[in-house]
């Protein structure tokens, strides 16, 4: 008969193991599920579609899936260059990046004062190895991401012929295969690379996961250039779209005759799910890592079972997440209209409530009783109990749903705060632009609130190791978070090509009602993905004092009025400004090019206007290409270098303020922007659905402007400040040994 120790160990990682696995193979089968939906126009596939529509809908014309496979195709090839391009320089700043790593904590002994030697080396090669694993694994995840979105924003169109629900479950099942496929394969990929190495480390539990945090670098990274270069594609080809072709030619949004429409909509895809994706998968892997450093100084780090304790919970949340999506395809299936914001809606709450027991069993099995941390700042107050680390993650799993629901307050037409928005359009774009900002900085109120109740909870209870936890578990049911934010530009995507394929005004109305919902659930991940990062950063923000800490962490301390802590605290805070302008100026360069462009062809093509010439829709696909892999570098190098620059001229103290001043900053700015743009959308899709005088109205030529001016911040600056907070904090750690042994080249001469 096995001990109760080692059932524990297996059981732990037959759960990891096996739940990583479930959420793959769900994934893949849904995927063939969407592609059994055929949109070739040959005879066959022709034929099989015809009949599969018919039993509820209208059969698609032989030219409508002509047009419709057309389209789809352009979208799938400008998407897969784009990201041929990115990764072709992603894969450059890898190796450049991973020689890095090697050189420095090569070149860094164990202790102050000590030598290097080839176990030094070695570790190094691990770093560098865990770091190459997480790049990869966000590249592939984003890839997927790609691949199902536009395999799925065509039949998405093409199942609105048979109504209302099939087109939703289309849209729905291609989001999970986004959030399961990509949350299986961080787990199992971050699980056997942490079993790989330790073959190597064996007892030397710190180092091991010292080693693995660079997994946590890699996806963060690389989600920089994702989020960054994917948002300025988008909102380029957007803002050129938006500005030329519904202000200045009065023609309707994703009409044909619109240069930029295939490239706006390329941009869907590339930023709002390739970039989405490598951003929540970096929240996890970072999430993951920084706990497991912590917990690798403490009791936990004796015992397997307890160190897999971070992994169990994302495991166990991807079998409780495919639980949920359930409630959205089979038990409460969308018939009308109304329904689908609801249903969306619901997963998130469906999905908290069946975690919560979850996370207790958990930290009962897999917890000791007992056990010790050290806690930062403070002397030790006695043993934390398991229930303790139960109220830290189920704390961060419920401020998560709060967050998310205060977003969609913020953010929907259907209240009083984006109504008010709209109200103000009525005299002009000015006063738009003033209640936009002014509601922007009031969302902030509550999810702050949110977090810093949280904070309070999981830091008194557990110090940094319950921040952790905490982050952990607003990440605890990730798959559903990244199901519903990929669903809304799946079906704003689909309604593009209902409009290019002449499908009918009946059949845009189901797309619209589809991309409505998916706007304010985006909305909503957004808000979620942001009060992650805030966590996910200070969880780093712990773990990287834990690192530079050289003696007892409780009497480790960081005076705010020294001079250089300030100063670091000082520029941290102004980080978020410098790189919101750069990503926003990016924008407005690359969007500049696209309106000339489309300007030029509606002069210069002949029969444009009328329908009867052919736009380039290439031209504009290529600008937006080489305008954001070109932009997107220098936002990058400011977040990648800053903390390393500061960190190794000025000291690891000076460097915990940046990160600190970082942090509070920039989650204030990205709740901002995010629901400032938010609700400029969604006051001018009110106002487009029939209010204040609909369509061609002065007030919806104001909410028109409104809306273009919150794209960046919306899609492109809000988001990236989540990948700021935390790549800023994962590279400090990373870094940490080399910057407290050799930092403070500057201020060490100065003190």
């Amino acid at each position: 008969m096995l001990s109760p120790l080692l059932v524990s160990d297996a059981a732990a990682s037959i759960i990891i193991l096996a739940s990583g696995a479930i959420g793959i193979l769900f994934a893949i089968f849904y995927a063939v599920y969407i592609h059994t939906i055929k949109i070739d126009p040959d005879t066959n596939s022709s034929a099989e579609t015809t009949k599969l529509i018919q039993e509820e809908g209208r059969a698609p014309r032989p030219d409508m899936l002509v047009k419709i496979h057309t389209i789809a195709s352009a979208i799938s090839e400008g998407a897969t260059s784009f990201l041929h391009a990115e990764y072709r320089i992603m894969a450059i700043f890898i190796v450049v990046f991973s020689i890095l790593i090697v050189v420095v904590l090569g070149i860094t002994p164990k202790h102050k004062g000590g030598h290097t030697d080839s176990k030094t080396w070695i570790k190094a090669v691990f770093s560098m190895t865990s770091f190459v694993l997480g790049s990869l694994t966000s590249i592939i995840s984003g890839w997927i991401g790609m691949k199902i979105a536009v395999a799925a924003n065509s039949r998405t169109a093409l199942m609105a012929l048979r109504g209302i629900g099939p087109a939703f479950v289309t849209a729905f099942k291609a989001g999970c295969v986004m959030g399961f496929s990509l949350v299986g394969m961080a787990v199992l990929n971050l699980f056997l690379g942490i079993v790989i190495f330790k073959t190597y480390f064996d007892d030397d539990v710190e180092g091991l996961y010292e080693a693995i945090s660079a997994y946590g670098l890699g996806g963060s990274s690389i989600a920089l250039f994702g989020r960054v270069g994917g948002g300025i594609y988008t909102k380029a080809a957007d803002v050129g779209a938006d500005l030329v072709g519904k202000v200045e030619q009065g023609i309707p949004e994703d009409d044909p005759r619109n240069p930029a429409v295939i490239a706006d909509n390329v941009g869907d895809n590339v930023g709002d799910i390739a970039g989405m994706g490598a951003d929540l998968f970096g929240s996890f892997a970072e999430a993951s890592c920084a706990a497991l450093v912590i917990a690798s100084t403490s009791e936990l780090g004796k015992h397997w079972y307890s160190m897999m304790f971070p992994l169990l919970i994302t495991a166990t949340g991807i079998i409780v997440c495919l639980i949920t999506s359930f409630f959205a395809t089979h038990i409460m299936v969308v018939k009308e209209i109304p329904d689908i914001e609801a249903s969306l809606k619901r997963q998130i709450l469906i999905s908290t409530v069946l975690m919560t027991p979850v996370l207790y069993l958990l930290c009962v099995v897999f917890l000791p009783d007992k056990f010790h941390l050290q806690f930062i700042g403070q002397k030790d107050p006695g043993p934390v109990k398991n229930w303790h680390i139960f109220f830290c993650v189920a704390s961060g799993l419920w401020s998560g749903m709060v967050i998310g629901y205060i977003t969609e307050y913020f953010t929907s037409h259907s209240y009083r705060p984006v109504r008010e928005v709209a109200e103000s359009c009525k005299t002009g774009a000015a006063t738009n632009i003033i209640y936009g900002l002014a509601l922007g900085y009031q969302s902030v109120i509550i999810p702050v609130s949110a977090l810093t109740v949280t904070i309070f909870v999981s830091f008194r209870l557990a110090s940094v190791f319950g921040v952790a936890c905490a982050a952990l578990g607003i990440l605890s049911t990730l798959p559903v978070g990244l199901t519903i934010d990929a669903y809304g530009p799946i079906s704003d995507n689909a309604g593009g090509i209902a409009e290019m394929a002449g499908m009918g005004s009946d059949i845009r109305e189901r797309t619209d009602a589809l991309d409505a919902a998916g706007n304010t659930t985006a909305a909503i991940g957004k808000g979620f993905a942001i009060g992650s990062a805030a966590m996910v950063g200070l969880a780093l923000f712990g773990a990287f004092i834990t690192r530079a800490s050289t003696g007892d962490v409780s009497e480790f301390s960081i005076n705010i009025l020294n001079p250089f802590v300030f100063a670091g605290l000082l520029y941290g805070s102004m980080l978020p400004y410098w790189f919101s302008a750069m990503t926003m100026k990016s924008v407005g360069k690359a969007a500049l090019a696209m309106v000339e462009e489309v300007r030029d062809q509606f002069r210069n093509i002949p029969g444009l206007k009328d329908g009867t010439g052919t736009p380039d829709y290439k031209r504009c696909v290529k600008i937006s290409t080489d305008a954001s892999l070109k932009e997107m570098l220098p936002p990058g190098l400011l977040v990648m270098g800053t903390p390393l620059i500061v960190g190794f001229l000025f000291g690891y103290k000076t460097l915990a303020g940046l990160l600190a001043g970082g942090l509070v900053s920039g989650v204030q700015m990205a709740i901002s922007s995010s629901n400032t743009g938010g609700a400029w959308d969604n006051a001018k899709k009110y106002i487009e659905g029939g209010s204040l005088g609909g369509k061609g109205s002065d007030a919806h030529h104001a909410a028109v402007v409104g809306d273009t001016v919150g794209d960046p911040l919306k899609d492109t600056s809000g988001p990236a400040l989540n990948i700021l907070m935390k790549l800023t904090a994962i590279l400090s750690l990373v870094f940490a040994p080399a910057i407290v042994q050799h930092g403070g080249l500057i201020s060490k001469h100065m003190e």
